[in-house]
């Protein structure tokens, strides 16, 4: 049974992987990791590996995604499965770093209702007045708080381009994404599953960008699988 450790994306709590934590648990071990120390990518992901087991199976969802790509470059032989969720391998863009930017200026005087912006707008359409989720989305932004968003800022912006390392990943991996994903879109996946050596690709029907709470069967059914596999 192999410890797993989950990693949240931008002002994400561990609640995203709500539902995959008791599917998970059955397998082994679950740990979700904090993404709230550090304000470089490398310092992030070496706060990860200071409180993870020795060895472990690793998931992370969009920037959590980022950290553990950063893992792997960190510690790749304590890493025995990779799980990439809407995510990407690529840098941010000079537009992206503006967005991110401007976005954190304006929440320094209105948090919350940028957060809830933010989330909101990454999720499919047909789930953007889900209340549920709204719920969900809510809880998380106050749970990360506007000085944890402002690390996680600088951590995703302080990212490398990851696509070079692609083919250097040997542990079995599992790509998965949101089809109607807006912030990381599916051939950003593909991108990431051709590159890695016997990668499999799940594509999450009538999900966006939050496929762990748009689709949380699907989801954890998949990482069920993984983790097994």
């Amino acid at each position: 049974m192999n410890p797993v450790v989950l990693v949240p994306g931008l002002l994400c709590s561990s609640e995203i992987f709500a539902a995959q934590i008791p599917a998970l648990w059955s397998l082994g071990p679950v740990t979700v990791a904090s993404t709230l120390e550090g304000e470089t990518i490398e310092n992030a992901a070496a706060s990860i590996l200071r409180d993870a087991p020795p060895r472990f199976a690793l998931a992370g969802i969009s920037m959590g995604g980022y950290l553990s790509l950063e893992i792997m470059r960190q510690a790749p032989s304590r890493v025995l499965k990779l799980a990439l969720i809407d995510t990407s391998a690529r840098p941010d863009t000079v537009e992206q770093t503006r967005a991110r930017l401007q976005a954190l200026a304006r929440a320094k005087t209105g948090f919350m209702a940028v957060a809830l912006l933010t989330l909101t707008g990454l999720l499919h359409p047909s789930r953007r007045a889900d209340l549920d989720i709204l719920n969900i989305n809510l809880r998380m932004a106050r749970s990360v708080g506007l000085e944890g968003y402002e690390r996680q800022t600088r951590i995703a912006m302080s990212r490398p381009d990851s696509r070079p390392f692609l083919g250097a990943i040997e542990v079995p991996t599992l790509v998965l994404v949101g089809d109607c994903d807006p912030l990381t879109p599916l051939d950003h996946s593909q991108e990431i599953a051709s590159a890695v050596r016997g990668a499999k690709l799940n594509v999450v029907p009538d999900s966006g960008h939050l496929s762990p709470i748009e689709q949380p069967g699907h989801v954890s059914e998949a990482l069920a699988h993984w983790v097994q596999g």
